[in-house]
């Protein structure tokens, strides 16, 4: 991992500055000053937590789904090793700047729809200038469909329109392209929401498990038990994932987490169908009060 920063890498907003409220294409974005960190700022969108930055410690991830993610980027090559890597859905570019942090001279690509977003994001938490990363606007599912085979080390899909995952971003087509771009030994990620009974959740791994030999599924116990709303993450490859390792990160993350694998995921999936361009539907949106 990367030495933490002490001071911003680049000028971007302060806290004296406050809390800054824009429209943007997705609807309205709010940068809200972190208590904790002086130089961190957290994303919402439509009032949904979307992504929380530390201008001065881009190694910092504040919430427990992209911590869950960051361990993947750890474990994918070894340290400081550079990736290519293609995240699908950018925000305020947390993994992206994480990846360039810990792993420096990686080439990175982000496909983030909302370009109205992307500027405020650019212009008050800007990038680090040596970061070979593009932020290019267009749909996540037609720059993955443009993504030349065997290109990419690592695809991260946080793809959300609002707060839920578009229908045509949650396919098994989708996945077959992910799986396409992937270079020998790479690492599919994917980020995305559910509670209740999990419908969306457990097509969403039948869909990954029709793809990929190798998968696992991580989330907090409660919304496994489907106790409360929340993220799921899930993590796929054609080759073995490290997950002794996943497992030894997340027993010291102070978010709890259930990791599933093997025949667990296949009792979590209980025989749901993988979901396909025809039968995709959007995941659910989150209940009222799901991010007070």
């Amino acid at each position: 991992m990367g030495r933490p920063r002490t001071t911003p890498a680049a000028p971007g907003r302060t806290h004296s500055q406050g809390p800054l409220t824009a429209a943007v294409a997705s609807g309205t974005a709010e940068l809200r000053p972190d208590r904790d960190r002086p130089h961190a700022w957290e994303l919402l969108l439509d009032g949904a937590p979307q992504s929380l930055v530390d201008l001065a410690d881009p190694t910092h991830l504040g919430f427990a789904y992209q911590r869950r993610i960051g361990h993947l980027i750890d474990l994918a090559a070894p340290a400081r090793q550079p990736l290519t890597a293609l995240h699908l859905g950018g925000g305020a570019l947390t993994l992206a700047r994480y990846t360039a942090a810990t792993r420096p001279r990686s080439r990175q690509q982000v496909a983030e729809i909302d370009t109205a977003l992307t500027e405020l994001v650019r212009t008050e938490l800007p990038l680090d200038r040596s970061w070979q990363l593009k932020v290019r606007g267009g749909d996540a599912r037609a720059v993955l469909e443009r993504t030349p085979d065997d290109s990419t080390d690592l695809v991260v899909a946080d793809v959300f329109a609002g707060a839920r995952v578009p229908a045509h971003c949650a396919t098994v087509e989708f996945a077959r392209h992910a799986a396409r771009a992937l270079a020998a030994g790479g690492h599919y990620a994917a980020n995305i929401t559910d509670g209740g009974p999990l419908a969306f959740a457990r097509a969403q791994t039948a869909t990954l498990a029709a793809v990929f030999p190798e998968l696992c599924l991580i989330a907090d116990p409660a919304v496994l038990r489907g106790k409360r709303f929340g993220n799921l993450v899930l993590l796929a490859a054609h080759t073995p994932l490290p997950l002794p390792d996943l497992t030894r990160r997340l027993a010291t993350d102070p978010a709890q987490a259930r990791l599933l694998h093997g025949r667990d995921l296949t009792d979590f999936t209980a025989g749901t169908p993988a979901t396909t361009d025809t039968t995709a539907v959007p995941s659910p949106a989150p209940p009222p009060r799901a991010f007070a």
